[in-house]
């Protein structure tokens, strides 16, 4: 039985939706185990563009059964506008689409103090995208949240608005100074939300384990990346969970035994959105044509991300954290026309030490100074390239030594945007 795991290892946006899409048509379950709509895979299938937030990407596939873990948060009333959206385009979710009943619910208060306690930070702000993830994961974790079960059972639910909402009202006025919820109307909203999405309740961790005990092939979708990780990553510009390998069996409710393929994914260079330090940023020219090239805008929120040469202190930490089998990586198209190509191998200390290792506190790893190895770059289209032989002399050494900086093998490299620009090794 395969059981992959795609994950992301550098700050997120790496592609992870192209090598998803790609696993996802030849799974036979797609499984989402943690985030929420905060996340977003843009997915180019037969020429047609679909940004999918929530829902797992194996869905544009009509035998393919999708999913979502009780580590996930869920924003309803996005969950249903992404339902409506695909059924717009014909695909059909009833069916072959579950969500388990321990999924906890994003509610209004959460976004609302998402961005109160944004602006209260000032300037320290963590760059939240205010979609109400963090709220929601720390009701979750004070074990006052409202879970998916709740939502459809609407006396349970209205008790719960009431009790929780109250406190939340007082936190948002007296805290923040900010308007209180008419909690008679979230009852209302939520319950109507509650009707539609009854028929998509049902326990994941028990269809994961049957599927898996069957000989299905099933694939574990990863959302944001190690870097964003609530312990392993740049604290506290991270995510609330946990998107490492070992966060998809604590977010599903499968033993790690019965996973067998980490793969891991990376672009050619590095990206991340929002604050925090970033050793190998690029604020010049050359920065911003790779962003221009690469279409380094948000899936979810639409920001410019922060480009950079490719780190491979990041993904070295990554391959380890994550224990993973091999690497894709994507855009190396977007490198072709830079005369010089480089590669972050180590980061210098401000006291003047030379490390390897990714530092475990943002203090520490904001006074580093990235040691790098240069490279010729090329100016070729590589876009039709479909193995590895194809590709310029350059493209080829560059790969290779990605592999021996970070320890990896590159199993898949992505060469355009469309499902079929990728070469598999």
């Amino acid at each position: 039985m395969p059981a992959n795991i795609v994950v992301g290892t550098q700050w997120g946006d790496e592609g992870k939706g192209k090598v998803i899409d790609i696993l996802a048509s030849r799974a036979d379950v797609v499984v989402r185990s943690q985030g929420g709509n905060n996340a977003g895979h843009t997915v180019v299938n037969n020429g047609e563009v679909y940004k999918l937030h929530l829902i797992p990407s194996g869905i544009l596939y009509p035998n393919t059964l999708c999913l979502i873990g009780a580590g996930v948060v869920l924003d309803p009333k996005d969950f249903i506008g992404e339902l409506d959206s695909l059924a717009e385009r014909g695909l059909e979710t009833l069916g072959h689409l579950k969500v388990d009943p321990r999924a906890h619910i994003v509610m209004p208060w959460h976004i609302a103090l998402d961005g109160l306690s944004e602006a209260f930070r000032g300037g320290k702000d963590i760059g939240t995208t205010k979609r109400g993830i963090g709220p929601t994961y720390m009701d979750k974790y004070e074990r006052c949240g409202i879970r998916l079960f709740d939502l459809v059972h609407p006396e349970i639910l209205a008790e719960k608005i009431q009790t929780t909402g109250k406190l939340k009202n007082k936190i948002i006025t007296e805290v923040y100074g900010g308007d209180p919820f008419d909690l008679d109307a979230v009852i209302a909203e939520y319950t109507e939300y509650g009707k539609r999405l009854l028929p998509y309740m049902d326990d994941v961790s028990v269809l994961t384990f049957e599927a898996s005990k069957s000989g299905k092939n099933i694939m574990f979708e990863g959302a944001q990346a190690t870097l964003l990780d609530i312990d392993f990553g740049t604290y506290p510009y991270v995510t609330s969970s946990h998107p490492l390998s070992a966060g998809v069996c604590v977010g599903t409710g499968i033993g790690p035994k019965e996973i067998t393929n980490i793969i891991g994914v990376a672009k050619a260079y590095t990206t991340r959105v929002g604050k925090g330090p970033f050793p190998t940023e690029l604020d010049d020219e050359t920065g911003d044509k790779i962003r221009n090239v690469g279409g380094e805008f948000g899936t979810t929120t639409g920001r410019p991300r922060r480009t950079g040469w490719f780190d491979a202190v990041i993904v070295r930490h990554s391959v380890r954290v994550n224990g993973l089998d091999s690497l894709a990586i994507n855009k190396l198209d977007t490198l072709s026309g830079l005369d010089t190509l480089k590669i972050c191998t180590a980061y210098k200390k401000p006291d003047g030490t030379v490390t390897e290792h990714f530092p475990p506190a943002l203090e520490e790893l904001d006074g580093c100074v990235p040691v790098y190895e240069e490279f010729e770059g090329f100016n070729e289209d590589i876009s039709q390239c479909r193995t590895f032989g194809e590709l310029p002399e350059n493209c080829k050494k560059y790969i290779a030594r990605l592999e021996e900086l970070v320890g990896c093998h590159v199993s898949m490299i992505g060469v355009g945007p469309d499902r079929s620009q990728v070469i598999e090794r």
